[in-house]
């Protein structure tokens, strides 16, 4: 019962974010060019729940490139105002766009010439009158059973925040650079800041042997270091395959004679490969991409530099480089 009511309340939302995406036009393009050409910050406002998307919106926004506050409509009508330029733009979010705290705020607005942005269910509200472009919210239905909870409403406004996010980044041509320059402390920082050089292990710690070896030596170089797979290299020293510990259980599991097995037959040739120079993010979104938890690292010649494992990216038992 609990199973089919959440995927009932997820179907509700998806149709509303669908609706919304349905009702997107010019008015999101002339939010965006005054977005763009604002010299300052745009303030995200909204009190309750849209209060707390707007947070997120504004978190979103400067971690993209846009320069964004949050103002508290209460708190602005107490001494706060003084924190909006005449140059910035405010994004207003009321769901029924009749938020009382809220409206008191436009008046003041309006006094200094500022552009608002609203983001609201109803164009035709005191909010959307007041905006100079209005962005509809508007869902078919709140998920909620009652029809009084702010569900699909909440989701379908953060969702068009992302979209404007989104949108500014791409206009302002925002780079992983700037991101990661954006976010120089923390676990995010970390994760797109790190080149795989840094983070790969070389010389005697790499699993590796020779193409004209055994398949019992591979087995045990790579019982030996342990890093859940073996590279072979030729005779020039490129790599031309991967053995991992997965490939052993399998051919065990059939039956496979392993003293009488070539190297090459029990060998994966071509495994996936990536330069010292990659950045670790990317490193990492090859190895979900692939499914796997290691990465060859070769030069320019494709011969062996070193290995790359999850546990250099993640940390054994804690997510350092995830978002």
């Amino acid at each position: 019962m609990s199973v089919e009511l959440a995927k009932e309340v997820l179907t509700t939302e998806s149709e509303g974010i669908l609706a919304v995406r349905d009702n997107l036009g010019k008015e999101f393009e002339r939010a965006i060019d005054i977005i763009m050409a604002c010299p300052s910050r745009l303030v995200v406002t909204g009190i309750g729940k849209s209060g707390l998307v707007g947070q997120k919106i504004s978190a979103t926004l400067n971690s993209t490139g846009t320069p964004s506050v949050f103002l508290h409509p209460v708190e602005a009508m107490h001494g706060d105002l003084g924190m909006v330029a005449p140059s910035d733009v405010v994004l207003a979010i009321s769901y029924s766009g009749e938020t009382a705290e809220l409206n008191r705020l436009l008046g003041s607005l309006k006094e200094r010439r500022i552009q608002i942005i609203a983001l609201c269910g109803n164009p035709g509200s005191t909010l959307g009158r007041h905006a100079v472009v209005t962005l509809n919210v508007q869902v078919p239905k709140e998920a909620c059973p009652l029809g009084l909870a702010p569900t699909s409403s909440t989701t379908a406004t953060l969702a068009m925040g992302d979209a404007l996010a989104v949108a500014l980044l791409n206009r302002k041509q925002f780079r992983v650079e700037d991101f990661r320059r954006n976010h120089p402390g923390g676990s995010l920082g970390e994760r797109l800041k790190v080149a795989v050089r840094e983070v790969m292990l070389t010389g005697h710690r790499v699993p590796v042997i020779g193409s004209e070896a055994s398949l019992v030596a591979a087995i045990a170089e790579l019982n030996r270091k342990n890093l859940g797979a073996v590279f072979v290299r030729d005779n020039d020293g490129r790599l031309a395959g991967i053995i991992t510990d997965g490939d052993v259980r399998r051919m065990l599991s059939s039956g496979f004679n392993i003293d009488a097995t070539s190297l090459t037959a029990g060998m994966k040739p071509d495994p996936v490969a990536i330069p010292h120079s990659m950045m670790a993010a990317d490193a990492l979104s090859i190895m979900q991409q692939h499914e796997i938890t290691v990465l060859a690292v070769v030069d320019d010649r494709g011969c062996l530099e070193g290995i790359l494992h999850l546990h250099d990216l993640l940390g054994k038992g804690e997510f350092r480089f995830l978002i």
